[in-house]
């Protein structure tokens, strides 16, 4: 970031409030910078002053009851044509995120996270247009009726640094999932892709005229203070906040936001934990060593899946595993990380891990002279040290970065997994031919079950597939509430929905989804106990 002033500045790009561009309140300003090179792009942005939140929440609250009277068959329609208009804008998209991330241009951004991003705003028409979502549910003997619907307010959305796309404020999950259940929308960019942000922005203000919503429906600042985060997600207006980002500055905000009352869904940190038990190992040690490390190094280990803490037993195969592993964490490794900040946090997650005994496999040194890079980084403790102090071994560190806990036997094995935190997943690898792997992991998965929103069985958990049954969250500190996903769609709706009962309604009053013929509608709903489809 370069904090200054608009003086002798070419153009500061605007904010988007009240539908359309307009310049920002504030004087002070940042730049992007390159990761491959460290150095500063040239277009500049603003570092909005309270008065520009202002107008956001005041421009939600005019809106609101429109937004929520919006027909289904309109919200899909935005979602839709949004979908067309950033794949006619794609070359430029998704040139800009690689200058802002380094990210690979055609592998990850163009053929991956591109039609992620596509494929949900999809999904989430669909989804909106055929109304299952909002689980209507009907007693014709009370005559009592419910379903889902908006918050009532604004959901404010703040973007992660290591999804440009298919995770950006004003396109991603959250976003489709907010407009979706019905509420208005405030975007905060993230500050290491703004460039990103903009483009799509323009995009999206296009579908919301062209689709008929009112287009302050989605609002977005590029960048804030942490003072003026807070107040953002205090004032009355606001109904709910997503959060992707650090623990640190996810708890801050957790805690401001729920002290208002307001609903907070963020994803903190997690550490995802791999299971490898003896029977694997002694057969495939190798290959599930070089499947480990490129989980573990798929987009520099920036993902919040990647596998960063891996648990084996003490024997002649866990100890040859590691050896491989180790072999392999030694190589030289293309790519670069997201951001100074990044660069640094990883640093400091090395000089922790050396502080509280782990031993140095490999690596555990920025790569000097060539953007922001560091080494593959491998580090070992015992079971016995994991125990001591489980804390200091369960910090989320983006990078290429390990931590192999060593257990002494099967025993201490399950203990470790007794003492971890609240992950987004943990992955267990055992041989179905081997009788004692069987055996450990019946007493093992009970106890990763209640830790993780995702178990996997001999498979990674980097990838994170767009699918309904898709859960992507978990226990504290992994997220700030279990029974939610920010990946899956309809689920992910739920986030920003409040339950709405009908209580001798008359039929003419009722919401569509609750009446007794849906005409307009293809959904299941549940009436008196038994599920069926409105449209037969």
């Amino acid at each position: 970031m370069n904090d200054g002033s608009y003086e002798n500045c070419q153009a500061v790009r605007p904010v988007l409030v009240g539908g359309a561009w307009q310049p920002a309140s504030s004087s002070e300003i940042f730049q992007a910078c390159n990761p491959a090179t460290g150095q500063k792009l040239p277009e500049i942005y603003p570092v909005s002053a309270w008065p520009d939140l202002e107008k956001t929440l005041l421009e939600s609250q005019r809106v609101c009851l429109e937004v929520a009277a919006t027909p289904p068959e309109k919200i899909a329609r935005f979602l839709n044509l949004y979908a067309d208009l950033l794949e006619k804008n794609q070359e430029a998209i998704t040139t800009m995120a690689h200058l802002e991330t380094a990210l690979p241009l055609k592998s990850r951004l163009r053929s991956t996270e591109f039609p992620r991003m596509i494929n949900q705003l999809r999904q989430a028409a669909a989804a909106v247009e055929e109304r299952s979502w909002c689980q209507a549910t009907i007693d014709t003997r009370l005559n009592i009726r419910s379903k889902y619907g908006p918050l009532g307010g604004a959901v404010v959305i703040f973007s992660p640094n290591n999804f440009p796309l298919a995770f950006n404020a004003v396109a991603g999950s959250d976003l489709a999932s907010a407009v979706a259940a019905g509420n208005p929308v405030i975007c905060k960019a993230h500050p290491a892709h703004p460039g990103t942000t903009r483009l799509m922005a323009e995009s999206l203000l296009e579908a919301l005229n062209r689709a008929g919503l009112p287009a302050s429906t989605v609002q977005m600042l590029y960048h804030f203070s942490l003072d003026d985060g807070f107040r953002l997600v205090s004032h009355q207006a606001v109904a709910a906040v997503a959060f992707t980002g650090s623990r640190a500055a996810g708890l801050k905000l957790k805690e401001v936001t729920e002290g208002s009352g307001k609903l907070f869904y963020g994803e903190l940190s997690s550490v995802n934990p791999v299971f490898f038990l003896p029977g694997i190992l002694k057969e495939k040690a190798g290959p599930v060593a070089l499947e480990l490390f490129s989980s573990c190094s798929l987009g520099c280990g920036q993902f919040c899946t990647k596998p960063g803490l891996i648990v084996l037993v003490n024997d002649e195969a866990g100890r040859r595993f590691l050896w491989r592993l180790q072999q392999i964490f030694n190589q030289p490794l293309a790519g670069y990380l997201l951001s100074q900040v990044v660069l640094e946090n990883l640093k400091n997650a090395v000089e922790k891990l050396k502080t509280a005994g782990a031993l140095l496999l490999a690596g555990g040194n920025q790569i000097p002279d060539c953007g922001f890079r560091f080494q593959t980084t491998l580090f070992a403790i015992s079971g016995e040290q994991f125990l001591k102090d489980p804390g200091a071994f369960q910090q989320e560190a983006f990078g290429t970065l390990a931590v192999a806990v060593v257990a002494q036997d099967v025993e201490e094995m399950l203990k470790i997994a007794e003492n971890l935190e609240g992950n987004l997943t943990a992955s267990i690898y055992s041989s179905h031919s081997d009788p004692q792997d069987e055996e450990i992991y019946r007493k093992l998965e009970p106890v990763l079950r209640l830790k993780v929103g995702r178990l996997l069985n001999d498979k990674m958990p980097t990838g994170v597939a767009v699918s309904p049954a898709m859960h992507h969250g978990g226990p504290f500190p992994a997220t700030g509430h279990p029974g939610f996903t920010s990946v899956g769609i309809p689920a992910a709706f739920l986030r920003f929905a409040a339950r709405h009962c009908y209580d001798n309604v008359s039929e003419d009053r009722l919401p569509e989804e609750l009446r007794a013929r849906n005409p307009n509608g293809r959904m299941w709903r549940l009436v008196d106990g038994h599920w069926t489809r409105s449209d037969l």
